[in-house]
């Protein structure tokens, strides 16, 4: 790029900044797709045969609805046979394929720890990827499996999200609660518009997120959500401060004992 732009990007762990590092993974993915239609297109003519092959995109539906993936990469393809899968939900498959279909080394697979090695590995000392789709993304599998049933099948925005999960997951506490929902919901509206060039699915559960034939509901959010984000900051407040008082009753009667 540098006859183009006069700089030269870096990845992160070179020293470049993130838009160096997204746009450095952003090509590796996108030359995947390119790998896989070419690849199409020619294996029939190798094996002296007549046609083309389809390609079959991987991701699954916790990356889509989160945006974790880069469009036109190898999410995408002429169908996705796990599009509308979450991701435990795949796991969950797949140790039963491994032990019912004899396929072993599926175990071997599930249990790696989910990364998009498109970052450089020269500063691992074990010569492994220490880049995780959990730690790109800021959350778990297991919370976006939560945040996509709540958001797609219940219908939930973030206060009714929020409240929701404040009672279910009342061991984080309100401020954690509310700040794992806003991170979901700003990374959903800026990514929402992936959801319009989706590959087409096997549509196997009824939370999948794909706009086109699954979740018609719009693609442009404000990503920042300033009245529902300062209603969950009131209720936070409101929980912290019944909290605070259900605690100096208690203390008052341990002392009046």
């Amino acid at each position: 790029t540098g006859g183009l732009t006069g700089k030269s990007p870096k990845f992160g762990s070179k020293g470049g900044s993130p838009p160096e590092d997204l746009a450095l993974q952003n090509i590796q993915a996108r030359s995947r797709m390119v790998l896989a239609y070419m690849l199409a297109s020619l294996l029939p003519w190798v094996r002296g045969k007549n046609g083309w092959l389809l390609v079959v995109a991987t991701g699954n539906v916790d990356e889509g609805l989160r945006g974790y993936l880069t469009k036109y990469d190898c999410s995408s393809g002429d169908l996705n046979p796990i599009g509308s899968i979450s991701k435990v939900d795949l796991k969950c498959f797949l140790y039963w394929a491994a032990d019912n279909l004899g396929y072993p080394s599926l175990r071997q697979i599930v249990e790696a720890p989910p990364t998009a090695e498109l970052r450089p590995i020269e500063d691992s000392a074990s010569g492994l990827h220490t880049q995780t789709d959990e730690a790109d993304m800021g959350m778990s599998y297991e919370e976006l499996g939560v945040f996509g049933r709540l958001r797609k099948i219940s219908r939930h925005g973030p206060v009714s999200m929020f409240r929701s999960l404040a009672h279910e997951w009342a061991h984080l506490g309100a401020a954690e609660v509310a700040r794992k929902v806003k991170h979901f919901f700003r990374m959903y509206a800026i990514n929402r518009h992936k959801m319009t060039t989706i590959t087409p699915a096997y549509h196997a559960e009824n939370y999948s997120p794909d706009d086109n034939r699954f979740d018609h509901r719009q693609f442009l959010y404000p990503f920042n959500f300033p009245r529902q984000f300062a209603q969950i900051d009131r209720l936070v407040g409101l929980i912290e401060a019944k909290e605070a008082a259900k605690k100096i009753r208690s203390l008052s009667q341990t002392n009046a004992n």
